[in-house]
């Protein structure tokens, strides 16, 4: 065997080799289509370095950045029935659960977790939106009232972290259920002298934002969030006439007073720090 089938060639096969580039190793801003190094998306918490667009967050992400040390224990959700309605449309819904559970390795589209935000108790339920767009079905009501009942248990503030496109349309009635169930949840901790604060981001829609998206003491939207209850298109469809820009981002929702802040990923743990010192000590009075 010569010198250059030994050691030329394969040393030319080597350089000349496609090597293999991870999918995910580049990702593009959908606000100014500017090209964002994965690593850097991460440390930003998925928050674009060129113009400040926040991107969708995977949802334990939101829990290790928001939780001290990132520490949080999953609070165990009730099980309810698969597929009450039987129901399909293009395909059957007990399908789309089954691809949405092995996308997402969870069972619904409501994660809940208790832990502590600046040494202050607290039970954050939040939703993810790649599991059927975070739509609120029964399982997502179960979660919503059985944070609530542990936010009461631990005499915690309660947050949520709605981010949804509204009622799960494959579940009927049995959705449009969990409106009033989640609204008496609330009132709950509410009752029990407990915080109530909701963190609303992109979107929150539909039944979710008419039901307790809109009850908290405090009402925090991240920057761009859409916030509303019909789509845009749809509404100046129905009332025939010209919308103004941007009517339902949390901007426009700010100066017109329906939330109370519009915070930035970077800065909402701090923000919420400094909101349960003022709500959790009068709680405890």
């Amino acid at each position: 065997m010569s010198w250059f089938t030994t050691f030329v060639r394969p040393r030319i096969n080597a350089l000349m080799r496609k090597q293999e580039i991870p999918d995910d190793l580049w990702h593009k801003c959908s606000a100014c289509e500017q090209m964002i190094y994965h690593k850097d998306l991460v440390s930003h918490q998925y928050v674009c370095r060129h113009c400040g667009y926040h991107m969708r967050i995977p949802v334990k992400m939101r829990f290790e950045t928001l939780f001290d040390a990132g520490n949080y224990t999953r609070v165990p959700l009730p099980k309810v029935p698969l597929d009450p309605l039987k129901f399909k449309d293009s395909k059957k819904y007990a399908d789309r659960l089954k691809v949405a559970r092995l996308e997402t390795k969870e069972e619904d589209a409501i994660l809940v977790a208790e832990g502590y935000i600046g040494g202050f108790p607290v039970v954050l339920a939040a939703f993810d939106f790649a599991f059927i767009g975070g739509s609120m079905g029964m399982a997502v009501g179960e979660g919503l009232v059985r944070g609530a009942e542990r936010a009461c248990e631990l005499k915690a503030a309660y947050i949520t972290l709605p981010s949804s496109g509204g009622a799960r349309m494959q579940e009927g009635i049995f959705s449009l259920m969990q409106m009033p169930r989640s609204v008496i949840a609330v009132e709950q901790v509410k009752d029990a002298g407990l915080p109530y604060i909701t963190l609303l981001v992109n979107p929150t829609m539909g039944g979710v934002a008419a039901s307790f998206a809109m009850l908290g003491d405090v009402a925090i939207a991240e920057p761009g969030a859409v916030i509303g209850f019909t789509g845009a298109r749809v509404l100046q469809e129905t009332i025939r006439q010209a919308l103004p820009p941007g009517f339902q981002e949390a901007d426009f929702q700010l100066t017109h007073g329906m939330v109370d802040m519009v915070t930035s990923r970077e800065k909402m743990r701090q923000k919420l720090i400094d909101i349960l010192g003022v709500l959790m000590s009068s709680a405890q009075k």
